[in-house]
């Protein structure tokens, strides 16, 4: 949020920034009208604070594929979480990762009200759900992958050169960015409400793309999703 001045502009004279975890130091406040949450779930702590901003927030935007759906962090849930710590911190381990729990996205502990997904999140996307949140108008996520927007955007199929590519299963509103700078989709925006994984999965196979590979790649930013 820190380098999209611009296009902060359009909400900046509606809202009052009362606290920000990263560069405060007072008290948090005991109200909210809307609290933006970043990251994804980590420790009893995390779940505590977010039960207590829940309570007092009108409205809670998630933003960034690590608090929409886990996103790195998740990657965890498929090994062993206490060792992955113990590599990490070693000796200190039960010091510095005290209270840690499986990573999980934000709406696995509380409701969320407006998702922003993406890694980086999209700016202007950001906006428009920001100014939807302070209007108490309904989040309205797109549902279909990103292949379309490729169309639109006359890219070629990342699979036609045996490139792996989620923009198959991913949820659009990115404007196909990284396929048209020609970088396959990694599913940051989380996989789509109406993708059809199993017609994915069999693509996949038809162009001899190794399925494995395909599998290994959803992971990354989709390890906790309920969609996959």
């Amino acid at each position: 949020m820190t380098n999209m001045e611009d296009h902060l502009l359009d909400v900046l004279g509606t809202i009052d920034l009362s606290y920000w975890q990263l560069a405060s130091s007072g008290r948090m406040p005991d109200e909210y009208d809307v609290a933006i949450v970043e990251g994804a779930v980590t420790t009893r702590d995390h779940v505590e604070l977010l039960r207590k901003v829940r309570a007092t927030a009108g409205g809670i935007i998630a933003i960034g594929a690590c608090a929409t759906g886990g996103g790195l962090p998740a990657l965890v849930t498929h090994g062993d979480l206490e060792g992955h710590a113990d590599r990490v911190y070693g000796e200190r381990s039960s010091d510095v990762a005290c209270g840690r729990i499986s990573p999980m996205p934000v709406s696995a502990v509380i409701q969320v009200d407006y998702h922003v997904p993406g890694c980086p999140i999209d700016p202007a996307e950001f906006v428009t759900v920001m100014q939807r949140a302070l209007r108490g108008m309904a989040n309205r996520p797109p549902r279909e992958p990103l292949c379309a927007a490729c169309k639109i955007a006359e890219n070629t199929c990342m699979y036609e050169a045996g490139i792996v590519c989620l923009g198959l299963v991913t949820r659009t509103g990115c404007g196909a960015k990284c396929v048209s700078l020609g970088r396959p989709c990694t599913g940051c925006r989380g996989v789509a409400k109406d993708a059809n994984m199993a017609a994915a999965r069999l693509i996949v196979a038809e162009h001899g793309v190794d399925p494995e590979a395909f599998e290994s790649v959803l992971d990354l930013y989709n390890s906790a999703s309920e969609d996959r």
